[in-house]
This record gives C-alpha cells, sequence and structure tokens, in this order.
C-alpha cells in the first residue's frame, strides 16, 4: 500500500502534465494495443493452415452396399483399364495412363490378411502429381483389397505410393488417386446393380409374358375342346338320329306290297308300294306297322312285307 505522502506526489505529478504530454501518452497506449491486435490476429492464421496442411500415406478404405462378387468384378474392370486417375505427369494431363494389371507389386508389402488383391502398375512416371516430395522418374502403383462382410456389404481397401528409380526413395500419396480410384469402381458397382435391376425387371416381364401366353393357350385348348365337344355332340346326335331312323325306317321286300287303309287283310287298299320304296313307322302293332311314305301318305303294311334298310 503506498503511504499518504507518496499518493499526494503522484496525484501532484499528474494534474502537472501537460494537455501535449497526455495526448503522447494517449498515442502511445493505442499504438502498443493495436501492435497486440495485429499480432493476434497473425497467430490466428498460421494456426488455420496447420489445419489446412495435406497429410500424406493415409489408407483410403470404405464399405460398399454390394456383393463381394460385384465389388470384384468392378475393381477387376478399374484395375484393367490402363489408367490411374487422381495424378499425372504435366498439366495437360488428365490422368496417367499405359498403366497395366498385376498380381503383385514389391512395392508393397505381402497381404497375409483375407481378401482378393488387385495392383495396377505404370512404370517410368516422371514426378506424378499429389505424391510427397516427387522430383525424379519411378514407378507409380496402386494396390486394391476386397474384403466380404456379408451377403451385401463389402470393405475395400486402395492404397498408391510412388517409387524412384534412382534413390529407390517410396513417396507417399494426398489421397487423390486412391479418392479418384474408388470413384470409377463405385460407378461400375452402381452400373451392375443397375443391370442387376433391369435383368430383375426384364426376367419379371418375361415371367408375365409367358404367363399371358400359357394363359391364352389354355383359353385356346379351352376354345378347342368345347369346339371339339360340341361337334362331338353334334356327330353324337346326328348318329343318334340316323340310328333312331334306322329304326323307324323300313324297306318294302320284293315283290311289293298294298297300302292299306286299316290294319285288316279285308282293309281297302290305298295304293302299291314297289320293292325297295322306303316307309318310316309310325305307329306298330303285333302284326302291322303303321307307315308313311316318301310322299305323305299314311297307312298300313304287315310285318314280313317290310325289312330293314341295308
Amino acid at each position: 500500500m503506498l503511504n499518504i505522502g507518496r499518493r499526494a506526489q503522484i496525484l501532484d505529478l499528474i494534474n502537472n502534465t501537460t494537455g501535449n504530454q497526455r495526448a503522447r501518452l494517449s498515442r502511445k497506449f493505442a499504438i502498443a494495443m493495436l501492435s497486440v491486435f495485429w499480432l493476434a490476429i497473425a497467430v490466428v492464421p498460421l494456426h488455420g493452415r496447420e489445419h489446412k496442411k495435406e497429410q500424406y500415406g493415409l489408407s483410403f478404405s470404405t464399405e460398399i452396399e454390394a456383393p463381394e462378387s460385384e465389388v470384384l468384378q468392378a475393381v477387376q474392370v478399374v484395375a484393367d483399364d490402363g489408367i490411374i486417375k487422381g495424378s499425372f505427369e504435366y498439366n495437360k494431363d488428365k490422368y496417367i495412363e499405359k498403366a497395366n494389371s498385376l498380381s503383385s507389386s514389391s512395392l508393397f508389402p505381402e497381404w497375409k490378411d483375407p481378401g482378393t488383391v488387385f495392383y495396377k502398375v505404370r512404370t517410368k512416371v516422371l514426378a506424378p502429381a499429389n505424391f510427397k516430395e516427387t522430383g525424379d522418374e519411378g514407378t507409380l502403383a496402386v494396390r486394391y483389397v476386397v474384403q466380404g462382410r456379408d451377403a451385401n456389404r463389402t470393405t475395400l481397401r486402395i492404397d498408391a505410393v510412388f517409387a524412384e528409380d534412382f534413390r529407390r526413395i517410396v513417396h507417399e500419396s494426398n489421397g487423390s488417386v486412391e479418392s479418384a480410384e474408388y470413384k470409377d469402381i463405385q460407378d461400375q458397382v452402381d452400373a451392375l446393380e443397375l443391370q442387376k435391376s433391369q435383368a430383375k425387371q426384364g426376367e419379371k416381364q418375361r415371367q408375365e409374358e409367358l404367363a399371358r401366353q400359357a394363359l391364352q393357350h389354355k383359353n385356346e385348348e379351352d376354345e378347342a375342346l368345347a369346339l371339339a365337344t360340341a361337334q362331338t355332340s353334334e356327330q353324337d346326335l346326328e348318329k343318334h338320329v340316323q340310328e333312331l331312323r334306322r329304326q323307324a325306317e323300313r324297306v318294302i321286300k320284293a315283290p311289293g306290297a298294298q297300302l292299306k287303309s286299316a290294319p285288316f287283310h279285308t282293309a281297302s287298299n290305298l295304293k302299291s308300294l314297289d320293292t325297295g320304296t322306303e316307309v318310316v313307322i309310325v305307329v306298330a302293332t303285333p302284326y302291322w306297322f303303321g307307315v308313311e311314305t316318301e310322299d305323305g301318305q299314311h297307312g298300313w303294311v304287315r310285318h314280313d312285307q317290310l325289312e330293314p334298310l341295308p
């Protein structure tokens, strides 16, 4: 604590300070505060840039919603396409061409975990982009690892490295190659899923068409059967009519007969019937038939003077 005398001296000093002196003191204080402010602002961007710094050597891994067989097929297509995306040798290039699909690469350690491994390799690449501190010619290699999880889920891992031919230094990727190659693989998987969906829809339509044709064929068979049944019934009816007619019709035997007006020998004769004349039996008695001739005349003829139609 300041004693009373010292406090009084300070108050006197302040009171004796001129206006100009006070202004100079205020300016110095403002400059000091502004310096602190700009220092604080300068620190923030530096700190932010540390977060945005490129990261190399991070392996790419993702889970694809598709069966392992489809992902294997998609990776095989991409591994065989001859190009490595996500990098280039010259600014005018879109990607690196003339890559080869291989079964192994010495740039990666042997894969001993479960899964199927593919490699795509391009030699004599000049300082490819998106690899850390490249400045020489060398080999660029991409490795794909496919691991099935269940019936509809598959894990895909992609790694890319560049090895200089002269210094044998292996440079790590910043992830651009892995991301670009994954996009191609996912596009292939989507295309396979679309094909599968179209094939399923096509099969459904084919089954519906087969069912429609089967129904139409059945209807045609039913109609044919109904027609055949009707024809058979008509034939049977005709046959039955013919049988009844055969039973009802008779022929006059030789040497002819007299058509009587009544079933008696003494009845008057209506007309003479020649041999072979056909008559229809209308009434039957034990000895006589009441008949109708072809010209519509009715009369009676004895049983023994008639015979069945030939």
